[in-house]
């Protein structure tokens, strides 16, 4: 499918785009070859390939959560420097 010149304009003025003449001839013929390429995709029967959103299967990369036994809390207290009633306590960052 080859393009006008008029239309290789048109998508420019679309996408704000100042072209000189022989930049629309040069993008003329590159546009032209990228439709002829998806006019051979167009030709391929799909017919028999389901419909898709992702053409390799997905898999995680984490690991699976096992359980674990935990800290207790008094040992995790024991690292901070200001604990308070079985918390952390820190700095206030926002003011009233």
């Amino acid at each position: 499918m080859a393009l006008t010149q008029e239309e290789v304009r048109h998508i420019a003025r679309l996408a704000r785009l100042g072209l000189s003449p022989e930049e629309v001839e040069r993008l003329r013929e590159q546009l032209s070859s990228i439709l002829e390429h998806f006019q051979v995709l167009q030709g391929l029967d799909t017919s028999q390939v389901p419909p898709t959103a992702y053409v390799v299967p997905l898999t995680s990369v984490c690991r699976e959560d096992q359980p674990a036994p935990s800290f207790s809390r008094e040992d995790i207290l024991a690292n901070a420097p200001r604990p308070e009633e079985g918390y952390f306590r820190v700095q206030a960052v926002l003011e009233e």
